[in-house]
Formats: structure tokens, sequence, C-alpha cells
């Protein structure tokens, strides 16, 4: 048995493939045969005793289902250790009960995972009320990266540096704004959002300074793509000369791509946090820095 190897389904394997890569340790697929009841057999052979699962957990429902099994299939085949890289992590954005009845999903999800897990690295966890990941997983390791840096780095290749202005969204992007906006030497700011429902948000950027700047606008999750197009409008409305979108976590469909391409932005960059049409800045450095100590136990 291996002292280390990386498992990935087939839906993660590319990105898992520059992960193993870069740790320079095997990669194996987990195997799936789906039977016509939908019920499905999950395969994970030639278990390390440290087994490292890559799976980004976009569209979870079905995923977590074959996770859990692959987590039984290498514990049975002698995995002491077993190690959960999920780049988006999925469930993690209700953290309290808004109407009677309501499952708390982040908790439930937790356990459910702390249950087949010892540890979990995720990047940029949705997380709103929880100050950090630590709290989520009480029970096992946890660890959540951020992508600022791999962001920046990016931008900087592609040629922006201290002229370019970095803006989030909404309050809450501010964050990694001034984080990307520090590490290129360049002012950062946030919107303002209010939020009328899943598809209808107004945003208020701080008046002046906008007028024939290029613009590095960010965000960690788009999704029905709201948010980020009313920012590019309200951006172009202000005299933005071009607006590159970078994301973090791109869960958008082709349509909504499209939409986005049309509002104005120049480009869209995501991270290879899930599998994506606009993928462009590699995560496997960052969770292989994160990761090699697994190499050691």
């Amino acid at each position: 048995m291996s002292a280390a190897a990386l498992f990935s389904f087939a839906h993660g394997k590319t990105h898992a493939a520059d992960l193993a890569s870069a740790l320079a340790i095997p990669l194996s697929e987990i195997g799936v045969h789906r039977f016509p009841d939908g019920e499905s057999r999950v395969t994970a052979p030639g278990a390390a005793a440290t087994s490292i699962v890559y799976c980004p957990l976009d569209r979870p429902n079905e995923k977590l289902v074959e996770l859990m099994f692959a987590a039984d299939a290498l514990r049975r085949g002698g995995a002491r250790r077993l190690v959960l890289v999920a780049p988006y992590l999925c469930y993690m954005r209700q953290d309290k009960v808004f109407h009677e009845g309501e499952a708390v999903s982040q908790q439930a999800m937790a356990r459910f995972l702390s249950s087949c897990f010892d540890r979990i690295v995720t990047v940029d966890a949705h997380l709103h009320r929880v100050a950090r990941i630590e709290e989520v997983f009480p029970e096992i390791e946890a660890q959540n990266l951020t992508a600022a840096d791999a962001i920046a780095a990016f931008a900087r290749q592609k040629g922006l540096g201290r002229d370019v202005l970095v803006a989030g969204p909404d309050e809450e992007s501010i964050q990694w704004a001034r984080r990307v906006g520090d590490a290129l030497g360049a002012e950062a700011i946030a919107g303002r959002k209010t939020r009328h429902g899943d598809r209808n948000v107004d945003i208020e950027f701080p008046g002046g300074g906008l007028k024939g700047r290029a613009v590095l606008l960010l965000d960690d999750i788009v999704s029905s793509g709201g948010t980020v197009l009313t920012a590019i409008s309200r951006l172009k409305d202000a005299g933005a000369a071009s607006i590159c979108l970078s994301v973090t976590h791109a869960l958008f469909d082709g349509e909504i791509e499209r939409r986005l391409r049309a509002a104005g932005a120049t480009a869209i960059w995501s991270t290879t946090s899930v599998p994506h049409p606009t993928n462009a800045i590699s995560l496997a450095p960052l969770l292989a820095d994160a990761l090699r100590g697994e190499l050691l136990k």
C-alpha cells in the first residue's frame, strides 16, 4: 500500500490530474456504475494509507451519495486517513433557520462530511454569520483557502496592475477585493447591494473615479448572475472603460455567460474550483501547498 494517493470521480479528473502532478502522487479514478433504478455502485481500488479524494461539490445531491460510498470503499481498502478536497463546498449558505420547519443545511452537511472524512480542504467557502470554517467542522480538521492571490497573479499576467480598479459587487466581497488590490498595488472598492429577490438586486458604487478606468470585478460565486449583471451595468453607466470579471466559483450556465459578455464583460476568468468553460485560473498550486503535509504522515 502506498503512503498517499489521490482519487477523483470522472467529473473532476482533469483538475485532479493537475493536483496529482503538483504533489507527485498517483491519481486513480473512482468508478461509478448507475443501475436502471438510479442507485450507484462505487469502486475505489488501490486505497493508500492517506487517501485524498478530489470532488468539487457543485450540483451536489447525487455526488454526495457517491462520495459517501467512495469513503466507505477506501476505508474498507485500508485507508487510515481520508482527506476531502472540495474546492467548492456546497450547502454552506444557510447557517440559521429563516422560516419555521427549515433545515440548517450548513450544520447537516458538516455532520455528514465529518462522519466520512478526517480533514476537509476547500476554497472561499460561502460563510455568513460563521466566521471560520473550523466552526462549521468542529469534530475534524478543516481549512478554508482563498483564491485571491491566485486571481491577482493571473490578473498581473494579463497586464493588470496599479492602474486597474478592483471592485466587489457588495460589502461582503470587499475582503477579496482588498486582498487582490493589495497584491496588485491597486485601489479596491465595493458596491452597496440591496436584494429584492434571487434575481433582482440594486447596486450602488461609490461616486466618482470610475470614468475611463479599467475595472477588475470580483465575486466568489456566480450562479443566476443577477448581482454581477447589475454590477457590470452600473460600472458601465459610471464610465468604466473595460470590465474583466473574475469568479472563484462559476456555477452559471451558458446563457448567463452570454448575458454577462453582452452586458459588457470584456473577459471572464474563473478558477478551477468547478469545471467550467471559463476556467482560466488553476487552483492546483494553492491546493498542493495545503496538502503537502499529508505526504509526510
